[in-house]
């Protein structure tokens, strides 16, 4: 059932503004759900990726035209603070969609401010756009803080710990007060922003941890929808590989007819159509118990992982793409691609260790030899620059795709029971003959 649906039915449908219900949580650790319906990410969820999709290619493009290691320190710290903005929202629709008047507003009113910051982000060495980049996270963070302390007063399921939410966000704003200020350093404001994510990362999971709900004893805490959830970071990874093939696309960089640019876009392709295969498919088994169904510190760590991992892909997608206009690569690009694309793989082979294989005994191969090929290649992606610097790009991304098709193969071939057969027989293809007295009746 779709969000929109859920709350239809439970809400009646002359109120412009509802009040906001907690869809799921925990009573006395039992999880209990206002619906037992499964649910989909809503229509305003999805217009919202529409927005991340600018503005993750937006910062790639950025940290390409400058690939050093100044452009991507500042490309890691203005894209946390654009994807915690994502988290806020995502916990709010998680917990808490009515799909009203108030919470439409606040969506676009987010993503004008998301506009303001991304349109600034990039040039933050200037203080003028760096002021105006901090206000406008500093204002989409209060704003959505502001959520979770009025739903606080309007449901008490999650009152403890959305209390507590808004508190640590107010305290990461808190922090981000001395980058306004002429006399501190860049070098200075930068560890100040490292310090602002580590602690909205750090609060986040403390803050839904079940070890403040034991400390706390709490009668009533917060739980999340499991489909949703899986559905919403998918979506995001989705966002993260668009960046691969958008701007294959994109003003015909590939040129006309089939040439060697256009080799080196289906070369993107694969690589993107194999990491979301890789993704999809968890940890290549047929029967694994998700992490966040697992237990709640994989479930903590598969929240937090996404992090680096949309990241160093984005970047990685970014300079593939990059690839098909280019004969060579310019300084540091090829070191970024190579880094981004291994660190993003390093984080996927960390990411299929956090689900629990239940047919281990019937695979072809144990999980361990079946996914650990990942590890493997995550470090050959990173050394690859350095051994192969002679190589232009049509030979670099053909390795870089060979790498990801042989990854793939390995994983789907080791995926596969002990008893399994290249074929399914074509039995049933013909409908069942009728009996006599049918094909008689018929006849007349």
């Amino acid at each position: 059932m779709n969000c929109n649906e859920l709350q239809e039915a439970k809400h009646a449908p002359k109120y412009l503004v509802r009040r906001p219900k907690a869809l799921q949580w925990f009573h006395h650790s039992e999880l209990q759900k206002e619906s037992e319906e499964e649910r989909q990410a809503g229509r305003f969820e999805l217009f919202l990726d529409l927005l991340y999709v600018a503005i993750v290619a937006n910062f790639a493009d950025e940290l390409a035209e400058t690939a050093n290691g100044q452009a991507l320190a500042v490309y890691f710290l203005i894209y946390a603070p654009a994807y915690h903005i994502w988290s806020d929202l995502r916990e709010i629709m998680n917990s808490y969609y009515t799909d009203d008047l108030v919470q439409r507003f606040v969506i676009l009113w987010v993503m004008a401010l998301l506009i303001l910051y991304a349109n600034n982000a990039p040039h933050v060495e200037e203080i003028g756009a760096l002021r105006t980049t901090v206000a406008a996270y500093m204002i989409a963070r209060f704003s959505t803080a502001m959520v979770f302390l009025i739903t606080s007063f309007a449901s008490y399921h999650h009152r403890t710990q959305a209390r507590l939410m808004c508190g640590s966000m107010l305290v990461g704003l808190l922090l981000c007060i001395p980058l306004y200020l002429d006399d501190v350093s860049l070098r200075a404001k930068a560890a100040n922003v490292a310090v602002v994510i580590f602690w909205n990362e750090f609060s986040w999971a403390v803050t839904l941890s079940p070890w403040l709900k034991r400390k706390l004893r709490l009668t009533y805490s917060t739980a999340v929808d499991i489909a949703h959830e899986i559905d919403r970071m998918g979506a995001f990874f989705i966002i993260i590989l668009g960046e691969f093939v958008y701007s294959v696309v994109v003003g015909n960089p590939a040129g006309i007819g089939l040439t060697q640019g256009y080799g080196k876009a289906v070369c993107t392709l694969v690589i993107a159509f194999s990491l979301n295969w890789l993704y999809v498919s968890g940890d290549g088994s047929l029967e694994a118990v998700h992490p966040i169904r697992r237990s709640a510190w994989t479930a903590f760590a598969f929240f937090l992982l996404h992090l680096p991992l949309s990241a160093s892909f984005l970047i990685g997608g970014h300079l593939c793409a990059v690839s098909v206009a280019a004969d060579e690569f310019e300084d540091g690009q090829r070191w970024l691609l190579g880094g981004g694309l291994g660190v993003g793989t390093f984080c996927l082979w960390l990411y299929g260790m956090l689900y629990h294989c239940k047919d281990e005994a019937c695979m072809v191969m144990p999980k361990s030899l079946r996914i650990g090929v990942r590890l493997v290649v995550s470090v050959v992606l990173v050394v690859l620059p350095e051994t192969h610097d002679h190589l232009d790009t049509a030979e670099f991304m053909a390795v870089l795709a060979a790498l990801f098709a042989f990854m793939l193969v390995w994983e789907t071939a080791g995926g596969m029971t002990k008893d399994f057969h290249l074929f399914e027989p074509w039995e049933g293809r013909h409908p069942p003959k009728a009996p006599a007295s049918e094909e008689e009746a018929g006849i007349r």
